[in-house]
């Protein structure tokens, strides 16, 4: 069948005869180069593969130091008329302020403040930059490195036992830490840690979790932490205790609440193996995925994530190669 088309276009023209088999020529080349690893020019590819086949950038990463840490301690216990028990753990003297029923348009208004107007490195200026929008404000002082733990409840006398329905105006709570001596926050970039947290009422029985944390850095900056995805071992998995019904009850609320399960704290894992060669240790994080599951061997070699098939648009390391060579000899 092709012979005969091949025929049949010579006896038409043959210079476009010559035209089309010298084109079909080229572009099996191309192919051919390409499947072989060969740099082959852009207007020879598909669409798919000249997409994605821009270089994976890695991101110039600057260490800071954090002095906030912020856990919470038995969340299956915690509810709105029993209160909530939070855990910190901070480098310096530290006002943990806790913010009932905090409105969630005067929350996001005034991280723009601390963006573009003042800086928020002090519970005073928090409740400025909110206007007050807030059922009730309660305070604790933590000292250095006490890993104290703080209980939290909102009045009796205010009578709430649920926010209402979705869409909210109000968080829960929103705790805000700072550092409780002025001297100190010209040491640290990072003056202060909103974090906002999900408590469960009559109205969503959801289990009680951190919902976002933002650092506020002195410049004027404020950045969303990430919780990232690390490789597990097998033997490192934890099994899970949950029916298929409670699965997909808590499911269920999540769709209700707005929030997507990609926010609902994934199981802990403490797996350091590169997935690929099972050798090296994970260093290397992904994005947008936020898989850190590959070594420095490995981290060059794939334009997408092994673990979600996601393409890779910037990539950067968790420590230079300084750093664990001082782990390795401090290792006995």
């Amino acid at each position: 069948m092709a012979a005969v088309f091949l025929v049949t276009l010579y006896e038409y023209s043959p210079l476009f005869y010559i035209a089309v088999v010298f084109t079909c020529f080229v572009v099996t080349t191309g192919l051919v180069l390409g499947w072989f690893g060969w740099d082959v020019p852009v207007i020879l590819r598909n669409s798919e593969e000249t997409q994605f086949s821009s270089r994976v950038f890695k991101k110039q990463m600057r260490q800071v130091k954090n002095p906030f840490g912020l856990e919470i301690t038995n969340p299956s216990s915690a509810s709105i008329t029993a209160g909530v028990t939070l855990a910190t753990d901070c480098l310096e003297d530290s006002l943990l302020t806790c913010y009932w029923g905090c409105s969630v348009q005067k929350l996001y208004e005034a991280l723009q403040q601390h963006a573009h107007c003042f800086r928020i490195g002090s519970p005073r200026a928090l409740e400025d930059a909110l206007y007050r929008e807030y059922l009730h404000q309660e305070q604790h002082f933590i000292k250095k490195d006490s890993k104290e733990e703080i209980y939290c409840q909102l009045p009796r006398d205010t009578k709430i036992e649920d926010f209402g329905t979705v869409p909210r105006s109000r968080y829960p709570l929103v705790v805000l830490l700072t550092l409780a001596d002025e001297d100190d926050r010209e040491t640290y970039d990072i003056i202060s840690m909103v974090s906002v947290i999900h408590i469960p009422d009559k109205t969503y029985k959801l289990p009680c979790r951190i919902l976002y944390q933002y650092l506020l850095l002195a410049q004027g900056q404020f950045h969303d932490l990430k919780q990232l995805f690390m490789s597990a071992n097998n033997n490192s998995t934890p099994s899970s205790n949950s029916s298929p019904e409670e699965k997909n009850t808590d499911r269920n609320l999540l769709e209700k609440a707005g929030l997507s399960e990609g926010e609902v704290e994934p199981p802990e894992e403490n797996g350091r193996d590169c997935v690929v060669c099972q050798n090296g240790a994970v260093n290397w994080v992904l994005l947008p995925c936020r898989h850190a599951c590959l070594c420095d061997g490995c981290a060059g070699c794939f334009q997408q994530c092994p673990m979600c098939r996601q393409f890779v648009q910037e990539s950067f390391a968790l420590c230079s190669q300084k750093e664990q060579d001082t782990d390795k000899l401090k290792t006995p």
